[in-house]
């Protein structure tokens, strides 16, 4: 009886101590690919509602690819340009990191500092993320404002 006990007891530890790798497994699948922005909203840091302004990217700017890989790879290739005359401007790489509990995406890129996002939607199809940095009073209302990009497959 004691060593059913024993088992019993060591089971449930065993089984309430570990951490669902399963979850971060999932996000970082769905992560994975190549993403380019919606729109860029600026929206009232005072009740995180209302929208100051939208930006929807155009000319080469929609051509902007953000990349995930699932081994924590991620780059962002930028194009410059007018009209349908795009050209590759630039690629940053570097690693990112990202915890499936708080939604925080951590972005370091070769060269330059560390980014925070706190990841609001995540599916197959659609990214929202929030930018925990570079926060600034867009409305002149004394509060600092929030930053959403949205990205699309």
């Amino acid at each position: 009886m004691k060593k059913q006990l024993l088992l019993f007891a060591f089971s449930a530890l065993a089984l309430t101590s570990c951490k669902d790798d399963n979850l971060e497994a999932y996000d970082l699948e769905m992560m994975s690919g190549d993403w380019k922005v919606s729109k860029r909203e600026t929206i009232s840091g005072k009740d995180n509602k209302t929208v100051i302004s939208t930006e929807i990217p155009s000319d080469c700017d929609a051509k902007n690819i953000l990349h995930f890989r699932s081994d924590y790879y991620t780059s962002y290739t930028y194009y410059t340009g007018t009209g349908l005359d795009c050209q590759v401007s630039g690629k940053n790489e570097g690693k990112f990191t990202y915890n499936e509990e708080s939604k925080l995406l951590s972005i370091k890129n070769t060269n330059d500092s560390e980014k925070l996002y706190r990841i609001e939607i995540l599916t197959s199809q659609d990214l929202k993320v929030a930018q925990l940095f570079g926060a600034y009073d867009a409305n002149s209302d004394g509060t600092d404002d929030l930053i959403y990009i949205t990205y699309k497959r």
